[in-house]
């Protein structure tokens, strides 16, 4: 993971000095991320149920179970997007210099945290820039649980910004590279991308519906394991 950002610390730091430079940057990021991915052995494998046009803004939702869920997401997803993740990222070395520069970080603990990130995505939202969220708000402790409870934040953001949300299920992150140290192992990893749920013309009060209907669509790939 450090090794390519290293090589290619002076293009990021310029790329992440200005916010109008992003979406280079996002080509960057995706350059690092087929690295680290195939450098770590994992094959990359993306089936898209819906074509995702690069032209317009989404809400990026998926499971979170795995190290590699970042540079994942990054692979499949050509539209430039801002991600939502928590702060302790921040620490990681190397990584997280650029993580903090680029990403919206939260503080799950601090209320004021919270309400600055919506802010913070508002005004991505507004210049065009999708959002990705792991909409579990964190890796589930308990290992037998296949996809935990959805928070509000992402649906709340799209229905603000009547954008649509856009689910992606990975099904082999958790075997191939969990958190759980001396797991995992080399090997292909699937990535389904759905159809779009649209937003338009929802209100507040369709946060839930749409949160459940989300959480539906991942749940049930995850749990047919068909790809």
């Amino acid at each position: 993971m450090g090794i390519p950002i290293i090589i290619m610390f002076p293009v990021l730091l310029i790329l992440t000095s200005k916010e109008q430079w992003y979406p280079q940057f996002f080509v960057a990021a995706r350059f690092w991320a087929k690295i680290v991915l195939y450098g770590t052995g994992f094959v990359p494998r993306v089936k898209k149920e819906h074509k995702v046009d690069t032209n317009k803004s989404y809400m990026f939702v998926a499971n979170h179970t795995s190290m590699a869920d970042i540079m994942l997401m990054l692979f499949c997803v050509k539209n430039p997007f801002v991600f939502v993740g928590k702060k302790e990222l921040a620490k990681i070395p190397v990584f997280g210099f650029f993580y903090k520069r680029t990403c919206i970080l939260v503080d799950r603990n601090s209320q004021k945290s919270r309400k600055e990130v919506f802010d913070r995505a508002q005004a991505r939202l507004q210049d065009g820039t999708s959002i990705c969220i792991f909409p579990e708000g964190g890796v589930p402790e308990d290992e037998s649980i296949i996809l935990d409870e959805f928070k509000d934040g992402a649906f709340r953001l799209a229905i603000d910004h009547q954008i649509p949300i856009l689910p992606i299920t990975f099904l082999d992150n958790k075997k191939r590279f969990s958190y759980t140290f001396f797991s995992g192992s080399p090997g292909i990893m699937r990535a389904f991308i759905h159809k779009e749920i649209p937003t338009k013309g929802l209100t507040q009060d369709d946060k839930k519906n749409l949160r459940i209907t989300t959480r539906g669509v991942i749940l049930d790939k995850l749990k047919s394991n068909q790809f």
